[in-house]
């Protein structure tokens, strides 16, 4: 189960795409999905973590460049709550006048 999960967000797959030595892809992602909300898959994540923190092979130093943090070009145009947004004007047409 744990290696199906893995398989798919290695490799990009979507659920239905898991190989066929895998279990059915709907078991796999139920019990995905019910770990995730049940807070198995944080627990196994902290355990992996204070194991690998207290053998020393990990470092915690994460560095973030401002030059890499960017948001989506749409993001600064994005309507404000509570605020109507005004239409944009629109310019006629510079082609010939339809008669």
């Amino acid at each position: 189960m744990i290696d199906a999960v893995a398989f798919k967000y290695r490799n990009n797959l979507a659920w239905r795409d898991l190989p066929v030595e895998c279990p059915p892809w709907q078991t796999v992602f139920d019990r995905f999905t019910r770990w995730a909300r049940d807070g198995t898959w944080h627990q196994i994540l902290v355990a992996l973590q204070a194991r690998a923190d207290a053998e020393g092979d990990l470092d915690w130093l994460v560095g973030v460049d401002s030059t890499i943090v960017r948001a989506h070009q749409h993001a600064a145009d994005a309507p404000k709550r509570g605020r109507p947004t005004a239409s944009r004007p629109t310019m006629p047409s510079v082609g010939p006048a339809a008669g």
